[in-house]
């Protein structure tokens, strides 16, 4: 069956598309007693299989090929194919290292005991010349006596030369020995590990001896061989020694060549054999969770589906149907939920990154507005508005733009590096928010610290006098020096030498921070209206949205409209007399203002308009009204409404998880349904919870529309910091190379504007650009989307053989890391 607002599908076959999120119909059933247990153990050995096939396959650097196309999964009888191949190759591999190492092992005290008898010859020639240097017949005697025989003692019988071991790492106690190095270096059979080992001889007497020697040397781990007595044993040794290692030789070699052949055929298929392996895995694990029917002959199941795609899965189930071979065809009913659906919002490479962003605050419920639409224009606007530089603004969006262009090259390196993944991923983003840099850095005539002068400045200085040609202050009176007309478009470029250039802009971005603030906390009041229309929430309308809308606007849209007011209003004539808004404001609040007595300009004894005062008493008194009617209207009628249905219908109980919840219990419409602010189905009405819950909700929209909108004031500090922070770097930095002449001037500027374009990079594009990147995030998450987003819902995650072998990707490269 599929879930889908109300759907559901009954089949026989079972066909696997990426729209469809099964859910489990037998979760009180073992995982060990479900019907494809077995199938999943299959799958789970020819995974285990495929590990030791790539094992071995990457221990000899054999490289694998790419599968391609992405391969479809396996139907059953593939499967059992499939099983039979990686037996044969398991078997076959395994066999092949078993006898590999076996020879190497053989190979290896071959090798061990030819260097002994090299070694041990040289220590009896080395005693042999020492005898013919010495002088005295007895003594020569005794001498050769040693070197051929062994030490005879009082006419005994001679000792016999004992048994030769080496090993460098473990004869440390018995260095007092006569040893010597072995030059090459050894493998070993087991792990393939160079070893460095060396050739010691011991002399003994007795049986007594020789147990204690044999078992001290294979204390240390030393390998013990035989050694003839006589030089004639021992050169006839090294011969047969010698002819078996060639022998030896010629068998590894064919050993390992055919091993190599057996892993080249393998490493040709087995990126396309782990792929097949793991979706059939996938398909059997949702196949596990579907139900059988009375008859056992079928599986029913209930997915999760979107509506667009109820033509898709019709389809792939008449297909599925054909394919298998089926005589009864696929079923697909639609069935009534009360269950609230997942949230599915379709993406496209574009707008994933703003869902993402989104969706990392909290995944909407069902059906409520999303703000990724939204956050797709004001997102990067106000990370714009921040960064506000377009010489900054052009390095970003080239850089976006590279990766956009390159995508499908960049995508296919398939880089692991999580900070590269994560510019990667947002790639649209840095695209978009670098390009609103490029004009709000227009906006303000600021290009890496400078202005353009493209439409002529509006302020025309007169000539001054001669001594005022070296002064450095020039004062512009705008009375006489202003044309009256604005910079045709942005700031005028006069403003980048003037001295008083921050009083300016400090004015111009807090007063527009400001106005972009409340207008976007109205925007987010304006769309909480119809998350309560579409969920027919007429109380929370009433109750909610409309005292909102007159708070937020009593307040701070009637301070916008001051601050555009005193734009239009006043200029340089009358400039002095310009009323400060905040001060305007707060008497508003306190309920004070010019009388005729006080002692101030005569120009500050008119209202800014007729009525000002009248109107704004009206403006207070209705702001103030608000917080009553958000804060009891609601509970007051919610607590009416239970009167009332306990009045009219006292023996209608309330049954939740299918018992009766008694007379104190009300059904009121989930939270996900009612767009906040009310309690869950089948919840026991509480008149002191449903207050404290209001009167939270209350205190938190009054006291955050105060402090939201100072918030804002983080578009006018980050600007204004970036603008600083970037002339500082040219005048304490790029200066220098430009008060160069010469050769060495070129030189030095040359070497001057590496080091200012890596600060900017470093310092001013990334740092600062993380900076107004985070704060733009918290001004959505915060300041915007409270107002109308609950982000209580849950994911719709489709069953995808994409992202499944993704994951086990990642899994596979965490473990090999």
């Amino acid at each position: 069956m599929v879930k889908d607002n109300d759907q559901r599908i009954q089949k026989p076959v079972f066909v696997l598309i990426d729209t469809l999120v099964c859910l489990k119909l037998n979760p009180d059933v073992n995982a060990f007693q479900r019907k494809f247990v077995n199938e999943v153990r299959r799958c789970d050995e020819m995974e285990r299989k495929l590990r030791y096939l790539e094992k071995e396959i990457k221990r000899d650097g054999i490289p694998m090929l790419d599968i391609g196309d992405n391969p479809e999964a396996p139907q059953p009888r593939e499967m059992i194919d499939l099983e039979a191949t990686f037996e044969k190759l398991e078997n076959e591999l395994k066999e092949v290292n078993t006898n590999a190492e076996a020879l190497k092992k053989t190979y290896l005290e071959l090798s061990e005991l030819r260097h002994i008898l090299k070694k041990t010859q040289q220590f009896f020639d080395e005693v042999d010349h020492t005898i013919q240097m010495q002088d005295g017949g007895m003594q020569d005697e005794s001498i050769q006596l040693l070197g051929e025989e062994g030490l005879r003692a009082g006419g005994q019988q001679a000792m016999k030369l004992g048994k030769l071991a080496y090993n460098t790492a473990q004869t440390s106690p018995l260095q007092n020995l006569r040893q010597a190095e072995i030059e090459a270096p050894l493998e070993d059979p087991h792990t393939g590990d160079n070893v460095y080992k060396s050739v010691f001889i011991i002399f003994f007497q007795g049986e007594q001896l020789k147990s204690r020697v044999k078992k001290i040397c294979e204390g240390f781990r030393a390998t013990l061989y035989p050694c003839p007595e006589t030089p004639s044993d021992r050169r006839e040794m090294i011969g047969g020694v010698v002819s078996r290692i060639e022998d030896l030789n010629t068998v590894l070699s064919q050993t390992t060549e055919h091993r190599h052949r057996v892993l080249v055929a393998a490493a040709k298929n087995i990126k396309n054999w782990f792929v097949k392996v793991r979706k059939i895995k996938a398909v059997y694990h949702t196949l596990n969770m579907f139900n059988l029917d009375v008859t056992q002959k079928c599986l029913i199941a209930e997915c999760w589906s979107a509506v667009d795609d109820l033509e898709r899965i019709q389809m792939a189930l008449r297909r599925g149907t054909e394919r298998s071979g089926s005589s009864v065809p696929s079923i697909l009913n639609r069935m009534e939920t009360h269950e609230v659906p997942p949230t599915y919002n379709r993406t496209t490479k574009v707008t994933r990154g703003f869902q993402a962003i989104v969706d990392a605050y909290g995944v909407a419920t069902y059906r409520e507005v999303n703000p990724a639409p939204f956050t797709l224009i004001t997102f990067p606007f106000l990370f714009a508005v921040m960064f506000g530089d377009a010489g900054h603004g052009v390095l970003m969006t080239l850089f976006g733009l590279w990766m956009v262009l390159k995508e499908r090259n960049l995508i296919q390196q398939k880089s692991t590096n999580e900070i590269w993944l994560t510019f990667f991923n947002g790639r649209y983003i840095i695209l978009l928010m670098g390009s609103f840099s490029i004009y709000t850095g227009l906006m303000y005539n600021d290009i890496f610290s400078k202005s353009l002068n493209i439409f002529g400045s509006s302020w025309k200085a007169i000539k001054p006098s001669g001594n005022l040609y070296n002064h450095s202050h020039y004062i512009l009176d705008p009375q006489t020096q202003y044309d009256g007309g604005p910079y045709f478009f942005g700031i005028d470029p006069v403003w980048q030498v003037s001295e008083n250039k921050i009083l300016f802009l400090n004015s111009y971005k807090m007063k527009l921070s400001v106005i972009l603030g409340v207008g976007q906390m109205l925007f987010g009041v304006i769309l909480s209206f119809w998350n309560h229309k579409y969920f027919q929430n007429r109380l929370n309308i009433m109750c909610e949205f409309i005292p909102q809308m007159i708070f937020l606007l009593s307040i701070f849209g009637y301070m916008n409209l001051m601050i555009v007011a005193k734009w239009f209003k006043y200029d340089s004539r009358n400039s002095g007399c310009a009323p400060s808004i905040l001060i305007n404001l707060i008497n508003m609040f306190l309920y004070k203002y010019v009388d005729d007595d006080d002692d101030v300009p005569a120009c500050y004894l008119k209202d800014w308009y007729a009525g000002q005062k009248f109107f704004q008493t009206i403006l207070l008194l209705a702001a103030l009204g608000c917080i009553p009617w958000m804060l009891f209207v609601k509970p007051y009628i919610l607590k009416k409404q239970h009167e009332l249905r306990e009045r009219f219908h006292p023996g209608n109980e309330v049954m939740v998880d299918g018992e009766p919840a008694g007379d104190t219990t009300i059904t009121i419409e989930p939270a996900a349904q009612s767009g906040g602010g009310d309690h869950g189905s089948g919840v026991a009405f509480d008149m002191q919870e449903i207050f404290i819950h209001q009167a939270i909700h209350t205190i938190e929209y009054c006291l955050g529309s105060i402090s939201h909108t100072a918030s804002y004031l983080r578009l006018w500090a980050l600007s204004l910091a970036h603008a600083q922070l970037s002339e500082v770097l040219w005048s304490m930095v790029m200066r220098i190379g430009l008060n160069g002449t010469g050769i060495s001037g070129g030189i030095v500027m040359y070497l001057i504007f590496g080091f200012w374009a890596g600060l900017t990079v470093s310092v001013l594009l990334v740092m600062e650009g993380l900076s107004a990147f985070l704060h733009a995030l918290r001004l959505h998450w915060v300041e915007f989307q409270s107002k109308f987003y609950s982000g209580t819902g849950y994911s719709f995650q489709p069953f995808s053989f994409e992202v499944i072998l993704e994951q086990t990707a990642q899994e596979s490269a965490a473990e090999t890391t």
